[in-house]
Parts: C-alpha cells; structure tokens; sequence
C-alpha cells in the first residue's frame, strides 16, 4: 500500500447523508448543541458542523438522489452503509452526548464500549444513521498496539 501525501490533498470532509425531514432533523441535532453553516443549507440541504473542517450535509431524500440517479437509497432504519465516528476530548463527553442525543428522541445503538484507554458509544438518528461517539487516550495505549502501529507506519513509509 503507498502513501502518497501530494495526492492526498483533501482539507475538508463533507459526509452526505439522506434525510426523510430536513426540519426534523435540524431540530434533532439542534438539541445536541450542533450549528449550521447557513451558506450551505435551504429547502433541500442542511450543513451541519461538527468541527471547522468535519461537516455532514444533510440532504432530503429526492435532493440525494440527483447525487445517486442509478442506486437506490438505503433506509437506514433496516440497513447500514456507513458509521460516522466522531472522537471527543473527554471520556464524559461521551456519556453527555448520549444524554443528549435520547433527550432529542435520538436512541443508544449499542452499549458503552470500555477498553481502558477508548471508551465509546454509539446512537441511532432519527433518520436511522448510526453515528459513534468515542475517546481515545492515546498514552494509555497498550504497548503492543503501539508497537504495531510503529511496525505499520514503518512499513508504509518503506514502500513509498
């Protein structure tokens, strides 16, 4: 596998995600202290930002299909193409999340998951996309996970 860095020029992420009511989902992710970029956001779209350059357009379901004329749209209720994962400072950041995602009418995907030095969860929208909340601290990494990393990056950085 090669890494190259002049090739991988990308500065921002955009996640494209179908939605059955735009408003309905606004005022869900509202609820968990979320902004829109009013620029990027009409009748059709919503760009919700998660961090200053880390965004999710919202897009309502006959929009997000001009993106997509020969595939069908999943209903995330009863399939699952992506898992938006989206790190946070504090490990108690996760569990406010959380809070707030079921106070919205947001529901817990699955149970914490605690591996000492990650700890996350995970909650379904209201549009069904399944999104993970997690803290990594990374100085309490076991010592052979970071010794694999080093081998990994070792590895790719040879092959270049």
């Amino acid at each position: 596998m090669r890494q190259n860095a002049e090739a991988n020029s990308a500065t921002k992420i955009f996640v494209n995600l179908p939605v059955k009511d735009l408003k309905k989902t606004m005022d869900f992710f509202s609820k968990l202290g979320f902004k829109f970029n009013p620029m990027f956001t009409d009748e059709n779209a919503a760009c919700l930002v998660i961090s200053e350059d880390i965004y999710a357009m919202l897009l309502v379901e006959k929009f997000f299909k001009n993106f997509i004329p020969d595939k069908e749209i999943c209903d995330a209720r009863s399939s699952a193409e992506a898992l938006v994962a989206l790190s946070t400072k504090t490990r108690e950041e996760v569990d406010e999340v959380i809070k707030k995602v079921l106070a919205a009418g947001g529901s817990e995907y699955r149970q914490a998951q605690d591996y000492g030095w990650m700890y996350g969860r995970a909650f379904q929208d209201i549009d069904g996309h399944i999104w993970e909340i997690f803290y990594m601290d990374m100085n309490t990494m076991p010592e052979e996970m970071k010794n694999k990393a080093k081998r990994v990056n070792s590895e790719l950085i040879s092959n270049n």
